[in-house]
């Protein structure tokens, strides 16, 4: 009981008030005019709004796969040591970015790429380059700022997969005569995969209301739909129109969740 009226609370009310929102009108000085309307969703479909819905799942695929592609080396590493004091200091030194703030993580970021920031000033001292390279508010700058700060997400739900593996598995592969790739291909990947589902989760997910890197890194030429969710309630005062942004992307997270479901039931049939 206590659960059920924990989602209904935080959960479903707030779904209902998005969707109540969603249905009505902008007034002439914003709020909310109680009149009776699709055409919010059909704005959605917009040739301006649909491209930044394209490039945010563009980015929050982007960046779960280059965390994937990161994270899985770096989690199997730790795994693998026999050492636990030396398996914490590792796995502290990846929580260490959290133990400062997310803006100030962001900030650092402007410094390094700036075009006097840290990375161009070495650059140029080196004669690598004559002039600074455009790093800040590109595209570039959006992503390697989504990867620097979803990393985590990813190597602990991994770390943790992989660390239950029965080691006996491994020893059992190299006595039938398989390679150290077979035996990873064959026994960790396989056994591995909820960390990896897990992991995908946790980064794609965040990754698509993401406003604050967009905005700092990206400035007007990377915008994210949350960015776009954030101007429509704070700025343009749109409030059904921002309502019924959020909706779709609730939707599609919703849609993400339940084919994951039907993955897992799958893999345990």
């Amino acid at each position: 009981m206590p659960s059920v009226i924990w989602m209904i609370i935080f959960f479903l009310v707030p779904i209902t008030l998005v969707l109540s929102l969603s249905f009505f009108e902008r007034g002439v000085y914003g709020g909310i005019e109680y009149n009776f309307t699709t055409k919010n969703f059909a704005l959605i479909f917009d040739d301006l709004y649909y491209e930044i819905i394209l490039r945010t799942f563009l980015f929050a695929f982007l960046n779960a796969m280059l965390c994937l592609l990161a994270g899985y080396p770096l989690a199997y590493y730790i795994s693998t040591k026999n050492n636990n004091s030396l398996k914490n200091v590792l796995l502290i030194l990846i929580l260490l970015p959290f133990w400062t703030n997310f803006l100030i993580r962001t900030f650092s970021w402007m410094m390094l790429l700036g075009n006097e920031g840290l990375i161009n000033n070495i650059l140029i001292k080196l004669s690598l380059i004559n002039q600074p390279l455009e790093l800040l508010y590109t595209p570039f700058a959006v992503q390697l700022g989504l990867l620097y700060n979803y990393l985590p997400f990813m190597v602990l739900p991994l770390y943790a997969s992989i660390e239950k593996i029965d080691k006996n598995l491994y020893l059992a592969s190299k006595d039938l005569g398989a390679s150290d790739f077979k035996t990873f291909w064959n026994v960790t990947l396989p056994l591995s995969s909820p960390g990896i589902f897990l992991g995908l989760f946790l980064v794609f997910i965040p990754s698509l209301g993401e406003f604050v890197i967009p905005d700092l890194l990206g400035g007007a030429k990377s915008p994210m739909i949350g960015n776009v969710i954030k101007d429509q309630y704070l700025t343009a005062r749109n409030w059904p129109f921002g309502s019924a942004l959020v909706f779709l992307i609730m939707l599609l997270i919703l849609f993400g969740l339940a084919i994951r479901d039907k993955v897992f039931k799958f893999q345990s049939s």
